[in-house]
């Protein structure tokens, strides 16, 4: 049985599946919905988890190369949300492009984790290193 690091048994498998230079989306509660793509959905309510505690959680035994965020997510947030993604991603270059692109890269993921994070643009698109 686990009893440390990620215990979420779904997580567990797509995080496994991940390979060098694959993409993972971290989204928040109100990301549109992939038929095609597998989704390990860990919303409970508002902000429980959040994109970052997500990351956070993963950071430790995946590597990541690069990051994609929304353009818009740096308009619509104020300092203080900036700099805690900032911080979350300490070490990792982040391209920031416009939503409508950022969505387009989704389909070619391996998989999408959907949170309950009520940040405006919160979402995330890692590049496996």
């Amino acid at each position: 049985m686990l009893n440390s690091g990620i215990l979420n048994p779904q997580l567990l498998s797509l995080l496994a599946r991940v390979r060098h230079t694959n993409t993972l989306v971290i989204a928040d509660r109100g990301f549109p919905f992939w038929p095609q793509l597998e989704t390990v959905d860990l919303s409970l309510v508002d902000n429980v988890p959040t994109v970052l505690q997500v990351l956070n959680a993963i950071r430790g035994n995946f590597h990541v190369a690069g990051a994609f965020m929304a353009r818009e997510f740096k308009k619509e947030n104020d300092a203080v949300t900036r700099e805690r993604f900032d911080r979350a991603l300490a070490g990792v270059p982040v391209n920031f492009e416009p939503h409508r692109k950022f969505k387009l890269r989704v389909p070619t993921a391996i998989g999408l984790v959907r949170t309950g994070d009520t940040i405006q643009y919160a979402n995330l698109i890692l590049i496996s290193g």
